[in-house]
């Protein structure tokens, strides 16, 4: 799971949350369902928690990298 993309592992999250929300699974497979799907969600986060810090950073002309701060 930790090779899929952001995309595919919100896609998979999605399949996840409609089988579960649709209520026709048992519930031991509901478990794993669940935690396959916390799993997924720590991976989007880690990777949404990649980007911001490679974006946060400002290039300036001279190569020069600059942290960005947003509160600014």
């Amino acid at each position: 799971m930790e090779n899929l993309s952001f995309e595919e592992s919100l896609e998979k999250l999605e399949e996840i949350v409609n089988k579960l929300e649709n209520g026709d699974v048992p519930l031991d497979d509901a478990i794993d369902e669940f935690n396959n799907a916390m799993q997924l969600v720590k991976i989007c986060e880690n990777k949404l928690s990649k980007a911001e810090e490679s974006i946060a950073k400002i290039v300036k002309d001279n190569g020069d990298v600059v942290e960005f701060n947003s509160t600014e």
